[in-house]
């Protein structure tokens, strides 16, 4: 129960339909109304806090804080926000990041790779091509190709963007697939990666995950042109 009020209250606040400034809903009307009990909505506004959505103050109550608050690579906050129809320019950013990072992991990782992440890369890749994406095991291995190439570069730092990585490659999967999109084959762009981290060709990886990730942003855009949101039932 605590984390369905947690995931209702979050998905409200990322969403944009309780703006910033935004008072929620108090605790004893909420716990009465969802038929909870309050310590499971204080527990829940707590986890919400914790990731910069909100802060609540004695007699204010709980107010949604600005987004340069929040902690928008938190994988709940990504998940959130592809839940409905993402803000386009949340989405850019989150892939001028991934422009910015991931053509370097890849660069690092075709040097520092082992052979057991280099076929750990190779069977994900088998079962994308052989399932797609728009199938839980495809996309699966999708994010498993991708936090093994972030195992694969050898940094630490850069290995805690793992969880945030691998969230942005499931949801904005999943809403392509929610658009009607999927209809270009991603396997090739990531066959070339894989081709150049095996070969420990540095030059060729990174260019190979900077055009994957173009064309991965191209898809993303047209699926938010081609996106309809379902009718609400009356």
């Amino acid at each position: 129960m605590r984390g369905a009020i947690f995931d209702y209250l979050g998905e409200l606040i990322v969403t944009g339909n309780a703006g910033v400034g935004d008072t929620l809903p108090g605790e004893v009307e909420t716990a009465e109304r969802l038929d909870i009990s309050r310590g499971t909505y204080r527990e829940a506004v707590k986890m919400l806090a914790g990731k910069g959505l909100v802060e609540s103050r004695p007699k204010t109550g709980t107010r949604v804080l600005e987004r340069s608050r929040w902690n928008l690579l938190d994988p709940d906050v990504l998940r959130w926000a592809f839940a409905g129809h993402p803000d386009p320019s949340l989405v850019a950013d989150l892939f001028e990041m991934r422009g910015v990072v991931e053509p370097a992991i890849a660069r690092l990782a075709a040097t520092r790779r082992t052979d057991e992440q280099a076929q750990r890369m190779r069977d994900a890749l088998a079962i994308m091509a052989a399932k797609g994406l728009r199938s839980r095991a495809g996309r699966d291995a999708d994010r498993l190709f991708h936090e093994t190439l972030l195992e694969a570069c050898g940094n630490e730092v850069m290995q805690s963007l793992g969880a945030s990585i691998g969230a942005a490659v499931a949801y904005t999967t999943l809403f392509k697939k929610r658009a009607g999109g999927l209809s270009r084959d991603p396997v090739p762009d990531h066959q070339r990666v894989m081709e150049a981290v095996d070969a420990r060709d540095p030059d060729a990886a990174e260019r190979a995950m900077a055009e994957l990730l173009l064309l991965a942003r191209q898809d993303t855009d047209q699926a938010l042109q081609d996106f309809t949101p379902p009718q609400k039932r009356a």
